[in-house]
């Protein structure tokens, strides 16, 4: 890991972004920085009548995601590695789906401003799961709020996400297919995903486990 001291982990929502940022964040020593989805007042909101509240929500999203990536830049990224369970790219992402062509045109022009300020990962990990995976694990973490997203919703996000990581090249990217991984409760599958990352490689690396899970 020569040279490694941002990691971000993406990925459509369901697919264990967080989980597997808090493990390496143990396993690797690092520092962590979560997004705090928590504490957007909207989102729940959106969620019921997404027309309605979308770009309360995304703007919401964009300047607090744009405020702790500013706090990010003060810690001493060269000396203590850091994990996080998103990039801050995505809310461009979540914005194409969820708002209109006008509401992204504004959008858009504020972002643009924000963006130039932000740092880019050293290493980025894109986790990928089917749309049925990613909903199964949405229903059984149960978030209230989440009890209303749709699958066609999902179906969407599956499409942006695929269609941006497919054409990125900012950093090293690792593309991971979780369909038939458990890497919270399966050693075997943190331990194949801990050397996976910690080999260097430059462009893009796919690790695809061919291990089907025990029913």
């Amino acid at each position: 890991m020569k040279n490694i001291y941002y990691i971000a982990i993406e990925g459509v929502i369901g697919v264990g972004k967080t989980s597997l940022a808090k493990i390496l964040s143990e396993e690797l020593s690092a520092k962590i920085v979560l997004e705090r989805f928590e504490e957007n007042p909207f989102l729940e909101d959106f969620y019921v009548d997404p027309e309605r509240y979308a770009f309360q929500t995304q703007m919401f999203f964009l300047l607090s995601r744009y405020r702790q990536q500013m706090e990010f830049k003060q810690f001493d990224l060269f000396s203590k590695l850091v994990v996080s369970d998103y990039m801050f790219q995505k809310d461009k992402l979540f914005a194409s789906i969820n708002l209109n062509e006008r509401e992204f045109e504004l959008y858009n022009s504020v972002y643009k401003l924000l963006e130039r300020d932000v740092l880019k990962p050293d290493l980025v990990i894109f986790l990928q799961a089917s749309v049925d995976r990613l909903m199964h694990n949405i229903r059984k973490r149960g978030r209230s709020y989440e009890k209303y997203i749709q699958r066609e919703y999902i179906e969407s996000l599956v499409h942006v996400y695929n269609e941006f990581f497919f054409f990125y090249k900012d950093s090293p990217l690792l593309i991971i297919n979780t369909e038939e991984m458990d890497f919270v409760n399966n050693k075997d599958d943190l331990n194949d995903i801990l050397k996976v990352v910690k080999e260097p490689f430059e462009g893009v690396k796919y690790y695809n486990p061919t291990r089907r899970l025990l029913k």
